[in-house]
């Protein structure tokens, strides 16, 4: 039933803050702006983040933050991504964790300056797929 991920929604009380935020993180500028929504494409998958004014969040601006499920980033170097995203003003929620038995797997969390939570991870399975993308590609 699920087959891939579609669209990464994060909402933002200051969305033009968030989206500067984003662009910083990313390194990309957003590739689709409405009123209310701007979206970015990201990784070879191009998979979508997109940041929506939290007016338009289910409760409302003031429901409770951090809420919803937490998405996880798949990132090449996940300490690395922790010290960049809480010196781009996050703050941790979940510190490093090893899952496995030295598998190279392990996650953490941090909830962005406008109350998202932001997961990030180490992924053998990942590595392994961008590596035969690599190779077939090359």
């Amino acid at each position: 039933m699920l087959r891939e991920l579609a669209t990464v929604s994060c909402y933002a009380t200051d969305l033009t803050a968030a989206e500067r935020w984003y662009t910083e993180l990313l390194g990309i500028e957003p590739y689709y702006r409405v009123p209310g929504y701007v979206e970015y494409r990201v990784g070879e998958s191009e998979d979508e983040l997109g940041l929506i004014d939290a007016r338009y969040r289910p409760g409302g601006p003031a429901a409770p933050a951090p809420t919803g499920a937490v998405v996880f980033w798949d990132v090449d170097d996940l300490p690395a991504a922790v010290d960049r995203l809480v010196a781009l003003g996050a703050t941790v929620h979940e510190p490093l964790r090893e899952h496995g038995d030295g598998e190279g797997f392990a996650t953490a969390s941090v909830v962005d300056p406008f109350g998202n939570v932001l997961g990030v991870m180490s992924n053998p399975h990942h590595r392994a797929l961008r590596a035969r993308r690599a190779a077939t590609a090359g």
